[in-house]
């Protein structure tokens, strides 16, 4: 049986693959989503209620929202100039998947999942840009 699902994912990932040969590659540090939101103050309202006030130059901090400090590697999905779809990993720190719709340059949706310390993460926010901001903004380090 084991030979027979592992043979069956083996025809599926090959089945996969022109499709994501088509996808282009990655740019170190760059999405075409990137600069599609405004730069300054925004607030992120995640589904259960809480909030968090961020400074940002560009979205690129809101992939890894659940991962905020790590270096991680990144796999990118989905890349065009209103949303983007990442998958990251962070090695000893977990991995998360992020999808970001940039529905106006002051709005951004995120939907996020993935693993943080051995644990299951799984959230949408709103992102709203609300002014300038009071400090430098957060750079995303690669």
């Amino acid at each position: 049986m084991a030979k027979i699902f592992a043979t069956m994912l083996f025809a599926v990932s090959l089945a996969a693959m022109p499709a994501m040969a088509q996808t282009p590659p990655a740019r170190p540090g760059a999405l075409a989503a990137q600069h599609a939101a405004a730069a300054g103050s925004w607030n992120i309202v995640f589904d259960d209620g809480t909030s968090r006030r961020v400074c940002l130059r560009d979205i690129e901090p809101l992939i890894q929202l659940a991962h905020p400090g790590p270096t991680c590697g990144r796999f990118v999905i989905t890349d065009a100039a209103d949303r983007a779809t990442v998958h990251y990993t962070c090695p000893g720190a977990g991995w998360g998947r992020t999808s970001l719709l940039v529905e106006t340059p002051r709005l951004v949706r995120i939907n996020s999942q993935g693993i943080v310390n051995r644990m299951p993460f799984a959230f949408d926010a709103e992102a709203r840009r609300v002014g300038e901001c009071d400090s430098p903004p957060i750079r995303h380090q690669r």
